[in-house]
C-alpha cells in the first residue's frame, strides 16, 4: 500500500491542492468511513498522509481505520500534529531545555543546529501579567509596566529563542489569551500550503502546553494538552504516540433556558462526564442540540476538556464553523474549510450516525443556572442551592440574627446593604469590622473578596461578556455599587473583547463597578490575583475566616486563587458581576434581594438580568469583522516593552550563575549516549502520603512563593527581596526555585503530618518533621530512592511538567496511586518517574501501609507495558506487607522513554547516534 494511491487533487479558492481521500481506504475495504467518529477521521488522514513504511506502518493505518469501541489492551499508534502552541509558564522551561539541549550536543561534538524546532511553533506570553492594580483607568498600563519589570529576563530568552530557533514565533506580552488567539486567529481548521513544490491540503492539528488546549476543539481542530517535553518531542520531529482512544458520544438535544448561560452548560457537562469517568478518552459532541449551539458556547465547553479528565472535546466541522471563521476575518480560509471537510468526510450535516463507544444524552432544557465549586471544577452546585450548600460546606446552620435584621435594610459606604437582607448569619461566626480609608467594612465567613472576569473559557463568547456588560448597566441604574472589600477586575483573552465593550458604551458601567481594564491574560485563573488589601489578609488570617473568589475561570483548586482565599467559585462573567454587588455568596440570588438601592428598596437578580433578545441584538450590531482583522493583523508586533528588549541571535544562550530567573538545567549533566539498565528498587522511604484528587497544583505550584518557604529562602540568600519574589510560575526556568518548591502548596495534606498542611514530611527512621525539600536533600545525601503514594486523580489539573521534573529532582523514583489523571501521568514517564497503579480494590489504607516503611519493587528490570510488579513494605517492627502493582507504561514506546530516562535523553540518544551513522535528518524522518 502507498499513499500516493489515495491523492486526489481539489480546487480551493483558484489553486490546486493535493489532498488524502480516507473514502479510498473504503473502497479498499479497510474502513466504513460513515461508522467513525469524526476525530477518529482526522487520525486515519493523518496516518494515511505520514505513511512511510518506517515509523507509520502499514499496519498502523488499518489498525485505525478499522477503529473499534473497545481495546482490552493499548494500541498505540504514531500520530503527527502539524503544529504546537504554547504559553509563557511552560514554554519557558521547554526553551531551557532546548538551550540545554544545545549545550549537550555540542559538549558531545555534535552540531548544535540539529536541536531546532522542525514543526511550527507558537508560543503566546500570557500566563505573567498579575492584577497588582485594580480598579482605575490606568490599572492595565501599571500591571504591564510590573509584568515587564519582574520578567524581562523570562521574555529576553522568548526573543532569543524566537531569533535563534527556525518555526518559532512569539505573541508578545499584552495581546491575549493563548487559547483565545488560537480560536480567532492562529487555528485554520484546514491547512492548504505549498511542501515540495506542490500545493496539499489537510486538517490542522496540534498538541498544546496547557491543558486548555481542546478548547480548539470547538471549530473542529484536533487538539489537547501535553506536558512540556512531550511537546519538545514532538518540535523536534518526534510522532506523539497515543493508545486508539474510546470516543465517548454526548447527543445533546433541547435548547438552552432564556437564564442559562455556556457556562452554566459547561459547568454541567463537567460534572456529568467526570462522574461518567471519561479519562484518557475522547469525547464527541453531536445531536440537534449541538447544530443550535453557537461556536463560542462550543469553545466555552471544549475549554473545561480537562476539567472532566477527557483528552479531547470534539465538535466536528459545520454550518457554524464555516460562518465563526467568517464573522473572525477569515473568509477565504471559510471558503477552503467548507470546501475540504465536504470533500473529505469531514463535515457535520446532522444526519450522520457515527458508532461511539457509549452514547450519552443531554437535554439542553434541563441545564439551570449554575456555580461550581469550593475547590473542584466538577462540584457544580445550583445557584438556588448556594447558600445552602456554604453553610453545610463550613459545617453550620444558619440563625436568625435580630442585629441584622434591624440593618438589613441600611447601606455601607459603597451604597449597598452588604449584609444578609433575612436576618440570618452563621451560627457561631461573627462579622469583623475592617477599616479601609477611614471607612467601615464588615467581611466575614462567605464574603466575596475576589471578583474575576478573567480566563479564555469564558471571555471569548461575546454572549456572556455583554451579558456582563448589561447586567452591570442596569445595576448602575439602580443606583447599585460594588462594596469596597470586593477586589474586582476585567482581563480578557482577546483585545477584540474591549473592541465591542466600548463601541456598545457597557465598558463605563463596568467600570463604574470596579471592573476596569486590569490585563490581557490569564491573571485570576491561574492565581495571578495579585494581593489583598492588607486590611483584608489581616481579618481573613486573624479570624480564620472563609472567605470567598468568584471568578469566570476553569478552575478553582486549593488555594490556587489566592493563599488566604479558601473558596473559590466558577460561574459565568454575568453572575461574577452579580457576586460582586451583593459581596456575599452565602445568598440565593434567586430569591434573596442581590442589594438594596439608595432608596431601601431591594433590588433583585431577575431585575437586572437581561433577555437573550437583548444580548444578541447587540452581538449582531458590535461584534464586527474590523475589530478582529485590526487586531490580528499586529498580534506578533508587541508593544514598546518589548520592543525595547535587546537581545543577539546566537546557536547556544549565554547562561548568567548571577539569574535568579534562568539557569540551565541538571538533566543532561554527565549524559552518556549509553543507556544504563533499569535496575528493581531496594529500601525507598515515602516523602509523602496523599489522599484523592491531588492536582499539579499541590504538587508544583504556579502562585505565590512564601518567604519562609524553601523557595523563599533561597531568593532571599541570592539577595531577592519578597516584594519581587514574582511566583512559582515566572521561575519555572530555575531549578533551584522550583524543586524547593515542589509539593509546596500550603494546602497540600501529608498525611504523615497530618493535621498540617503544607511542605511538611517526616524523615525516617526518626520520623522528625521538617520541609519536604529539605528532606528529600538528606535521603539523596545518603543514596536513599524515593516514592509517593496518592490516592484516585492522583496529577489532575494543569498541564505543568515541572509537577514532574520536580519529584525527579528531588529524587522520587516511582509514585504509587489508585489512578492517574492522562497527562501527568506521561510527564511522569517522560522524566523517567514510574507510575504505579495499586490493583483494583487496593489502596495504602485498605493495605495498612502509612508511609513509615521501606518499600522494594521487583520485576523493574524485565519491565514491559502494562507489568506487574511485585512491593514488598518492610515496618519498623520486621512485619511485611507484599502487594502488587500495574506499572502504567502503557506502551511499547513508554517503556523505551523510561528505560532513557524519560523523553529527553531518548531524543538525544537517538539524534546523536543517527547523526554518527550519517543517516541525516533523523529527527525529521520520523
Amino acid at each position: 500500500m502507498e499513499k500516493g494511491e489515495f491523492t486526489r487533487t481539489i480546487d480551493l479558492k483558484g489553486r490546486k491542492y493535493d489532498l488524502f481521500d480516507i473514502h479510498v481506504l473504503e473502497e479498499k475495504g479497510l474502513t466504513e468511513v460513515k461508522r467513525l467518529p469524526f476525530a477518529i477521521r482526522i487520525f486515519v488522514e493523518n496516518l494515511l498522509r505520514k505513511l512511510d513504511h518506517r515509523v507509520v506502518q502499514e499496519e498502523d493505518l488499518i489498525r485505525i481505520a478499522g477503529w473499534e469501541k473497545r481495546y482490552s489492551e493499548p494500541v498505540e499508534i504514531p500520530y503527527y500534529p502539524a503544529r504546537v502552541l504554547m504559553q509563557d509558564f511552560t514554554g519557558v522551561p521547554a526553551v531551557v531545555d532546548l538551550a540545554a539541549m544545545r549545550d549537550a550536543v555540542g559538549d558531545l561534538g555534535g552540531d548544535p543546529n540539529k536541536i531546532n524546532p522542525l514543526v511550527p511553533v507558537d508560543l503566546i506570553v500570557d500566563h505573567s501579567v498579575q492584577v497588582d492594580y485594580y480598579g482605575t483607568a490606568d490599572s492595565l498600563k501599571k500591571n504591564v509596566e510590573k509584568e515587564y519589570q519582574r520578567n524581562w529576563e523570562r521574555y529576553a530568552l522568548l526573543k532569543w529563542a524566537q531569533k535563534s530557533f527556525d518555526n518559532f514565533k512569539v505573541v508578545p506580552p499584552n495581546s491575549g489569551i493563548c487559547h483565545q488567539v488560537n480560536l480567532e486567529y492562529l487555528g485554520k481548521v484546514i491547512i492548504a500550503e505549498e511542501t515540495d513544490g506542490r500545493g496539499i491540503a489537510y486538517p490542522d492539528t496540534l498538541v498544546g502546553t496547557d491543558s486548555h488546549t481542546p478548547m480548539i476543539n470547538g471549530i473542529g481542530v484536533m487538539g489537547w494538552g501535553v506536558g512540556g517535553i512531550e511537546a519538545e518531542a514532538v518540535m523536534l520531529g518526534q510522532p506523539y504516540y497515543i493508545p486508539i482512544p474510546e470516543v465517548i458520544g454526548v447527543r445533546m438535544v433541547g435548547e438552552l433556558d432564556e437564564k442559562v448561560t455556556a457556562t452554566d452548560l459547561v459547568l454541567t457537562i463537567t460534572e456529568l462526564l467526570r462522574t461518567h469517568k471519561v479519562v484518557e478518552k475522547f469525547v464527541e459532541y453531536f445531536g440537534p442540540g449541538m447544530k443550535k449551539l453557537s461556536v463560542p458556547d462550543r469553545a466555552t465547553i471544549a475549554n473545561m476538556t480537562p476539567e472532566h479528565g477527557a483528552t479531547l472535546g470534539f465538535f466536528p466541522v459545520d454550518e457554524q464553523t464555516v460562518e465563526y471563521l467568517r464573522m473572525t476575518d477569515r473568509k477565504d480560509q471559510a471558503e477552503i474549510v467548507e470546501r475540504y471537510t465536504q470533500e473529505n468526510g469531514l463535515f457535520y450535516k446532522g444526519d450522520e450516525d457515527p458508532e461511539y463507544t457509549e452514547v450519552l444524552e443531554l437535554d439542553l432544557s434541563t441545564v439551570g443556572p449554575s456555580v461550581a465549586g469550593p475547590a473542584r471544577p466538577q462540584d457544580r452546585i445550583a445557584l438556588k442551592d448556594l447558600k445552602e450548600n456554604f453553610g453545610g460546606l463550613l459545617g453550620y446552620e444558619y440563625e436568625r440574627d435580630s442585629e441584622v435584621a434591624d440593618i438589613s435594610r441600611f447601606h455601607d459606604e459603597s451604597g449597598n446593604c452588604n449584609t444578609r437582607d433575612d436576618g440570618l448569619k452563621p451560627s457561631g461566626k461573627a462579622m469583623h469590622e475592617v477599616n479601609l480609608d477611614g471607612r467601615e467594612v464588615r467581611i466575614g465567613d462567605g464574603s466575596v473578596v475576589i471578583a474575576a472576569i478573567t480566563s479564555c473559557t469564558n471571555t471569548s463568547n461575546p454572549f456572556v461578556m455583554l451579558g456582563a456588560g448589561l447586567i452591570a448597566k442596569k445595576a448602575v441604574q439602580k443606583g447599585l455599587r460594588v462594596p469596597p472589600y470586593v477586589k474586582t477586575s476585567l482581563a480578557p483573552g482577546s483585545k477584540v473583547v474591549m473592541n465591542y465593550l466600548e463601541d456598545s458604551g457597557l465598558q463605563p458601567y463596568l467600570e463604574a463597578l470596579g471592573f476596569h481594564l486590569a490585563g490581557f491574560g490569564c491573571t485570576t485563573c491561574i492565581g495571578n490575583s495579585g494581593p489583598l488589601r492588607p486590611e483584608i489578609e489581616k481579618a481573613i488570617s486573624e479570624n480564620d475566616l472563609s472567605v470567598a473568589a468568584v471568578l469566570s475561570g476553569n478552575r478553582n483548586f486549593e488555594a490556587r486563587i489566592h493563599q488566604s482565599v479558601k473558596w473559590n467559585f466558577l460561574a459565568s462573567p454575568m453572575l461574577v458581576v452579580a457576586f460582586a454587588i451583593s459581596g456575599r455568596v452565602d445568598t440565593d440570588l434567586t430569591t434573596d434581594p442581590i442589594a438594596f438601592d439608595p432608596n431601601g428598596e431591594p433590588v433583585y437578580l431577575k431585575d437586572i438580568w437581561p433577555k437573550s433578545g437583548e444580548i444578541k441584538n447587540l452581538m449582531l450590531k458590535h461584534v464586527k469583522q474590523e475589530f478582529f482583522r485590526t487586531e490580528y493583523e499586529r498580534i506578533f508586533g508587541g508593544d514598546s516593552f518589548w520592543d525595547n528588549l535587546q537581545v543577539t541571535e546566537s546557536t547556544t544562550y549565554a547562561w548568567d550563575d548571577r539569574s535568579t530567573y534562568i539557569k540551565k538545567p541538571p538533566y543532561f549533566d554527565d549524559f552518556s549516549v549509553e543507556v544504563s539498565d533499569r535496575i528493581d528498587l531496594n529500601d525507598a522511604r515515602a516523602l509523602l502520603l496523599l489522599g484523592d484528587s491531588v492536582t499539579t497544583d499541590h504538587i508544583s505550584p504556579a502562585g505565590a512563593i512564601p518567604k519562609h518557604y524553601p523557595a523563599g529562602q533561597y531568593l532571599i540568600v541570592k539577595n531577592v527581596d519578597p516584594d519581587d519574589f514574582n511566583s512559582y510560575g515566572s521561575r519555572r526556568g530555575n531549578h533551584e526555585v522550583m524543586i524547593r518548591g515542589t509539593f509546596g502548596n500550603i494546602r497540600i495534606k501529608n498525611q504523615l503530618v497530618t493535621p498540617k498542611e503544607g511542605s511538611f514530611t517526616r524523615r525516617f527512621p526518626a520520623a522528625r518533621e521538617m520541609f519536604i525539600y529539605d528532606a528529600a536533600m538528606a535521603y539523596q545525601d545518603e543514596g536513599r530512592p524515593l516514592v509517593v503514594l496518592g490516592g484516585k486523580e492522583y496529577g489532575t489539573g494543569s498541564s505543568r511538567d515541572w509537577a514532574a521534573k520536580g519529584p525527579s529532582l528531588l529524587g522520587v523514583r516511582a509514585i504509587f496511586a489508585e489512578s492517574f489523571e492522562r497527562i501527568h501521568r506521561s510527564n511522569l514517564v517522560g522524566m523517567g518517574i514510574l507510575p504505579l497503579m495499586f490493583k483494583e480494590g487496593d489502596s495504602w489504607k485498605s493495605l495498612g501501609l502509612d508511609g513509615s516503611e521501606t518499600y522494594s519493587i521487583s520485576g523493574i528490570d524485565a519491565i514491559k507495558p502494562r507489568s506487574v510488579l511485585h512491593v514488598k513494605a518492610l515496618k519498623k517492627d520486621g512485619s511485611r506487607i507484599d502487594f502488587e502493582v500495574i506499572a502504567r507504561l502503557d506502551t511499547e514506546v513508554d517503556v523505551e522513554y523510561y528505560k532513557n530516562g524519560g523523553i529527553l535523553p531518548y531524543v538525544l540518544r537517538k539524534l546523536l547516534v543517527d547523526e554518527e551513522n550519517g543517516t541525516g535528518d533523523a529527527l525529521s524522518s520520523s
